[in-house]
């Protein structure tokens, strides 16, 4: 009897074994099926699908959760983790702001920021911007917008922050570097406003006896070409000596426009910038003409808000013809974004490539330097005198006198 019972025992505990056993093998097998279906580069994205499960089944009221937002937060996480400031997810409202942006007008004060030392700057105020009348300088370093700490905020949470409706309020505090001594911490409330930003402005200058035609830059948007093709035509039709064109805070653009401009400075075929891409490959930007000012006697003004696109130019200017430069050491961004567009409006902006001088030197984080240095202190601009222009002036009626 005892033997029966022990042989009907184990016959059951084999079978419950078996059972399990197959349960579980099989619920491995599911596993390893389901999580190869999310890996991706060797990275098992199955886990941001659990974190979405778990989280709408367990959280204690579901109807507060806005899955759509859920979904836009974790890709703008997993874009964030690169550690790139420049290469950012704009969910359908934000991918919109930013073509405003790049259509020249736009809603907020008029400042282009960038990251550098670790620290959210002002790239350059806009001219005519509310930021540019209340005292914003170029090299501003935000460090909080309407009283929150930026040190934890990427570029793009910046800038939303700071922009908003018309006739609105928002509270920048900014540090501000001092030659000697350490920086000064400044609180400014600034009233938003429709930003139209301006493109290109010339006027004629005399300086012992030569007329200078001075140039500035002030933006490379979509439009800038177009304005820059009727200001050249101006300044071919008047008697002129010698051009100064003036890139100081000017915060870059479109790529295009830049090289668009520069084949009016220089020799058809002339190299402009070097674009390395992530395989190390090298491609060369060539001017295409006209080049109706490639033999002017010319000088460069940049500052620190001088950046991107602005800098291609300043150095396929310096490097092709010794273009003199005068100012201060630009921004140093030389990094190339790509824009791509996704399917529900939203998009990304990925930073896909470098970009060189062509004498081959890099931008990114040293920008170019200029020949003479020569500063506008805080003092200067308050008493709206440009020592910088004067330097300017006097170098090039130098260069045209030789």
């Amino acid at each position: 009897m005892n033997k029966y019972i022990s042989k009907n025992v184990i016959a059951t505990v084999l079978i419950g074994l078996s059972f399990f056993g197959g349960f579980f093998f099989d619920k491995y097998i599911n596993e390893k099926a389901y999580k190869a279906a999310y890996n991706m580069d060797g990275v098992d994205l199955s886990l941001l699908k659990e974190v979405y499960e778990k989280t709408v089944f367990n959280f204690v009221d579901p109807s507060q959760i806005d899955k759509q937002k859920l979904t836009y937060g974790a890709v703008s996480g997993m874009i964030k983790a690169i550690g790139d400031p420049y290469t950012v997810f704009f969910d359908p409202t934000q991918s919109k702001d930013f073509q405003e942006d790049l259509s020249g007008t736009f809603e907020g004060v008029g400042i282009q920021i960038g990251l550098k030392d670790n620290q959210i700057k002002v790239i350059a105020p806009l001219k005519g911007t509310p930021a540019e009348t209340a005292g914003i300088l170029a090299g501003d370093a935000i460090i909080e917008v309407d009283g929150q700490s930026t040190a934890e905020m990427s570029i793009d949470e910046v800038i939303s922050k700071i922009k908003g409706e018309k006739g609105t309020k928002v509270v920048l505090t900014i540090s501000r570097a001092k030659k000697e001594g350490t920086p000064e911490t400044k609180t400014f409330e600034i009233t938003r406003d429709v930003i139209k930003v301006p493109t290109i402005e010339w006027k004629m200058m005399e300086q012992d006896g030569k007329k200078i035609a001075y140039l500035t830059i002030y933006h490379f948007s979509e439009s800038v070409f177009k304005d820059f093709q009727k200001a050249g035509y101006e300044i071919l039709g008047s008697n002129f000596d010698g051009i100064v064109l003036d890139l100081r805070n000017n915060p870059g653009g479109l790529l295009n426009r830049t090289v668009d401009i520069a084949g009016w400075f220089l020799e058809k075929g002339s190299i402009v910038l070097t674009e390395q891409n992530k395989n190390m490959e090298k491609s060369n930007y060539k001017s295409g003409g006209p080049a109706s000012f490639a033999n002017t006697p010319m000088v460069i003004l940049i500052n620190k808000g001088t950046a991107s696109s602005a800098e291609i130019l300043t150095g396929a200017l310096k490097d092709n013809r010794g273009i003199l430069v005068i100012g201060e050491t630009s921004f140093g961004k030389g990094l190339v974004q790509r824009v791509v567009t996704l399917d529900d409006g939203s998009a990304l902006k990925v930073t896909t490539a470098k970009w060189y001088t062509p004498n081959g030197e890099l931008i990114q984080d040293i920008g170019i330097k200029p020949d003479i240095e020569a500063e506008i202190t805080e003092d200067d601009y308050n008493e709206d005198k440009d020592p910088q222009l004067d330097k300017a002036l006097e170098e090039l009626v130098k260069i045209i006198n030789q």
